[in-house]
């Protein structure tokens, strides 16, 4: 395959607007997480708070009986 050696227009990637998840009550990794990312949010740290966002998200809970 021959090597691209002109200039190729940019990839565009979507911004990414999914809603901040919310702590689960009770969980004290969920309040962990949601103080540390206020206090990043604050300090204008936002890749702390992006962060805390995806440990927020991918924390297991056990599912609720039903």
């Amino acid at each position: 395959m021959k090597a691209i050696t002109y200039a190729q227009c940019p990839v565009e990637l979507p911004l990414r607007t999914d809603p901040e998840p919310v702590p689960v009550v009770g969980c004290g990794v969920c309040a962990a997480l949601a103080a540390q990312r206020r206090e990043a949010r604050l300090q204008g740290d936002h890749s702390t708070v992006s962060d805390c966002n995806v440990e927020l998200r991918n924390h297991p809970h056990p599912k609720e009986a039903a």
